[in-house]
């Protein structure tokens, strides 16, 4: 059985001067890869697939070098955009976050919508998939997308009490196959433990 991953890039360097796609990984985020791609659990994996921002790219070339994987951007894999707003300050961001997966038909603030946020991870995911390549899959990238990923191969209707615990360097996965979920959110360091 082939299992296919969607691991959200861990913690990050805010700064509010800088667009937030282009945030790259801090050091403590960059540890926890560094130790994920050394613990074993992702050494089936053929495929290497991150969204084009830099923080999960950063992930995603770290475990591809400790496993000598070629990785593969695909830019629609982005995070729900939320260029209307720009960076906002924790409180007010969770706030924001909270009425975007409330309601999914509706732009909050601006912000693609989650329904559409989530077509379009569906989709980008599917088109990897019909590949039918053998090996496991890891696909890299944003805690929204990846809980609307997981709400569709779930069954679930759009809602954050399906999203990632806080601090991302979270998977879920499940089987190329049927798309049956395997196991939900876990953090990077409880996967294969």
């Amino acid at each position: 059985m082939s299992i296919v991953r969607y691991l959200t890039h861990p913690q990050v360097q805010i700064d509010p001067d800088v667009p937030v796609p282009q945030w790259g990984l801090s050091p403590v985020g960059r540890a926890r890869t560094e130790a994920a791609a050394n613990a074993g659990w992702l050494a089936s994996t053929t495929q290497i697939i991150a969204s084009g921002e830099r923080k999960a790219i950063e992930t995603a070339e770290i475990i591809a070098a400790r496993l000598g994987v070629m990785i593969e951007i695909r830019e629609a894999m982005h995070e729900n955009d939320r260029s209307a707003t720009g960076f906002l300050k924790p409180a007010e961001f969770e706030v924001v976050a909270d009425r975007f997966f409330a309601a999914p038909d509706l732009s909050v603030r601006g912000w693609e919508r989650a329904v559409d946020a989530q077509a379009r991870i569906v989709r980008e995911a599917e088109a990897v998939l019909a590949r039918d390549r053998p090996g496991d899959v890891l696909f890299v990238g944003h805690g929204a997308v990846g809980t609307l990923l997981f709400c569709s191969y779930g069954g679930h209707p759009i809602d954050r009490a399906h999203d990632q615990p806080a601090g991302g360097g979270n998977c879920f996965a499940f089987a190329r196959e049927g798309r049956r979920i395997l196991h939900g959110w876990r953090r990077m360091e409880e996967i294969g433990a």
